[in-house]
């Protein structure tokens, strides 16, 4: 991809190593979460805190959840906890090749729907990403109080040709893949580098020569988007080949306990965020459901970004405490 994108110019090639040594040599802070305060498996809700109705955060399959706690200073989930709700945040723990057998449905039925229970009122679930899609499973199949997406793609024929480049990418690591009982992160990684190879280049092109007081939050947003642990097989390919290619959620064929899922069909209150400049979750992608803000913000600028409190927490806050 380097080659390929700095052909024309040595100079952009090195300057993009350049930025890659920066960020393979910058210094780390060392980041805690909240603890763990309910299991389910390999998955626990974090609890931040808070006092009031119930509000459970859940983030992408894909990923580390701690985007949304990134930094004292951009962390939506500590933010929220101060605004008169009981904040908890979902994190998916780490699968093993036992749990190979587990896919996206499964993830709601087996995970996310026993913590649910467990809470004396209905709470409300606010969806990042593919937590988007997972919190409107939930919602479908027991009792919220309401669920917000923020970036949560649906209609994945939205996706447009970047499918096809996708779709060869998930046919070459499947047989590995496979053989492993996992999907790492690298395969899917790889995915969102094609996206918009472009974009992947000339951000490290950038940092060679970012000032250090910026640098602190590119390395943080980083860490998060190169890390992560990886997905069962059966998630893998439910997300590469249900998903991203057959697009069941849009056409209305996805599942999730027996029952096909339609987003309009909830029958608590839903709104979504939906970013018009992103590139991972583009708008085309976007659920479709009545009570739509669109955003002027990245897929993670706006959640961390220096305009995220404005254009995202503060709405979401008013939509929250709104809520019968």
């Amino acid at each position: 991809m380097l080659r390929s994108e700095t052909a024309a110019s040595e100079l952009r090639r090195a300057q993009t190593l350049a930025g890659l040594r920066r960020y393979q040599e910058a210094p780390r802070v060392g980041r805690r979460m909240a603890k763990a305060a309910r299991r389910q498996g390999r998955a626990r809700l974090r609890d931040y805190g808070g006092a009031g109705r119930p509000v459970i955060f859940v983030p992408s399959l894909i990923n580390p959840p701690f985007i949304l706690d990134l930094m004292s200073n951009r962390s939506l989930v500590r933010w929220m906890a101060q605004q008169g709700f009981h904040v908890w945040l979902l994190d998916w723990g780490e699968p093993q090749p036992a749990d190979r057998a587990m896919d996206v449905a499964n993830h709601v039925a087996q995970l996310l729907l026993p913590l649910l229970r467990r809470f004396p009122q209905p709470p409300v679930l606010v969806g990042y990403c593919l937590g988007g899609i997972l919190s409107i499973a939930a919602a479908a199949v027991s009792d919220c109080a309401g669920v917000a997406t923020i970036a949560s793609p649906w209609q994945f024929d939205g996706y447009g040709a970047a499918r096809r480049d996708i779709g060869a990418l998930w046919d070459a690591a499947k047989p590995a893949c496979a053989e492993l009982g996992l999907v790492p992160m690298e395969v899917l990684q790889t995915g969102f580098w094609r996206l918009d190879p472009a974009r992947t280049i000339a951000k490290f092109e950038a940092f060679a020569t970012m000032p250090d007081d910026a640098a602190a939050m590119f390395v943080a947003m980083e860490d998060w988007a190169n890390g992560g642990a990886p997905l069962t097989y059966a998630a893998g390919a439910e997300l590469f080949e249900g998903m991203l290619l057959a697009n069941a959620p849009g056409e209305g064929r996805w599942q999730v306990a027996g029952r096909t899922i339609d987003p309009l069909a909830l029958a608590c209150p839903t709104i979504e965020f939906v970013s018009l400049n992103d590139r991972i979750v583009p708008a085309a992608t976007a659920v479709g459901l009545a009570d739509r803000r669109d955003l002027g913000a990245g897929h993670v600028g706006m959640i961390v970004g220096s305009r995220a409190q404005e254009q995202l927490w503060a709405p979401l806050r008013d939509w929250l405490a709104a809520l019968p």
